[in-house]
Formats: C-alpha cells, structure tokens, sequence
C-alpha cells in the first residue's frame, strides 16, 4: 500500500503545496535527504487556529495543527520527489508550539504530526523528533513543523 492510500484510508489526502510566505523554497535537497521548510498549519486556504496553545488554542487543537504542518510537509516532499512512496524514511521532525507561559505539554502536541507519519509510513515513519516551546509563530499560529526525509535515488 503506497503512503497515498494510507492517507486516503485516514481520510485525508496530499494537499497542493503551501506558497511560501517570504525569500524561501518549500524543500531543500541535499543527496538522498530532502528538508522542509517550516510548515504551517494551513487547510484549504485558511489557518486552523492561531494563538497560543494552553491559552487560545487547546492542547486538542494543538495536535490537530502539528497533524496538518505534517501533512502540508508531506505535500512539500512529494512536489520535490514526485510519490511518497520514494521516502525510505522519516529522520527527523521538529515541532514549534508557540506556548502559552506555564505550557508545558509540547511533546503531546508534537505527537499530532509523529503518529500521522507513522500512519503513514509505518516503521520507516518512525523519526528522531524535537518539541520546541517558543514565545510566538508566524502569523500567530499554534504550530510549525519541519521534516527531514530520506528517499530512494
């Protein structure tokens, strides 16, 4: 079953790739390795949530926008290698969550985008991982994530 099929199952599917918002490109490939720029929490056009979670946005809401940065990432890859089915592996994944003071579940959050890659991809999705509170995002949103991939060729 390709990653596609996967995220069909969960009823989702690959996004078109978020234009970035300043002087940068949605990927960057160096070899077998490819690194996201940092991914918004952005759905059909719009934010999911903005503020800080554990003030504004709830922890709930704050796995759900790392879930979507994690997808919009997936949409960055595949426009850079063509199919996900070429990634041999998730190496890494960071996590901002701008966070309100006293926050301290960063890593709860984080899990919305490191299960959504497991689902994905299985064992291969399995990744080393940072959750970084920070005092506030772009455009005032909850989350952002960055992936490092490796893939086939």
């Amino acid at each position: 079953m390709t990653p596609e099929q996967r995220l069909a199952e969960l009823g989702l599917a690959v996004p078109d790739v978020v234009a970035p918002l300043a002087a940068y490109q949605p990927t960057a490939r160096t070899g077998n390795l490819v690194f996201t720029a940092g991914q918004l929490p952005a759905r059909d056009g719009q934010m999911v949530a903005t503020g800080k979670v554990g003030a504004e946005v709830t922890e709930e809401q704050g796995y759900d926008c790392a879930r979507q940065c994690a997808l919009n990432a997936l949409a960055a890859v595949k426009a850079e290698i063509g199919e996900l089915s070429r990634v041999t592996r998730v190496v890494k994944a960071v996590v901002f969550v701008a966070s309100a003071p006293g926050f301290t579940a960063q890593p709860k959050v984080a899990n919305g985008a490191s299960e959504l890659l497991g689902e994905v991809f299985g064992d291969a999705g399995r990744h080393a991982r940072s959750a970084v509170g920070v005092s506030v995002l772009p455009l005032d949103v909850p989350v952002e994530v960055e992936l490092v991939v490796e893939v086939a060729g």
